[in-house]
């Protein structure tokens, strides 16, 4: 289901984003659709990816590191 909305912006403005949307052959509806519908598509992706990185580093990753010999056996002698 699509609702309408009002936006209030300066003349100035509108005659440009006019003349965007007759140059890309769209409405200015369709235009703020559709970056509205690539804003919150983007905030989406962001969200997944910062909760996919936060639980990699709370499982942690194994880098194959072993604590060092000690120094006795280093020095054998």
């Amino acid at each position: 289901m699509k609702t309408n909305i009002t936006l209030k912006l300066d003349a100035a403005l509108l005659r440009e984003i006019r003349i965007l949307a007759a140059e890309e052959g769209t409405s200015i509806s369709a235009m703020l659709a559709a970056r509205l519908e690539q804003i919150v598509r983007e905030r989406k992706n962001y969200e997944r990816s910062q909760r996919r990185a936060l639980a990699r580093l709370r499982d942690g990753m194994s880098l194959g590191w072993t604590p060092p010999r000690s120094r006795d056996e280093l020095y054998e002698r």
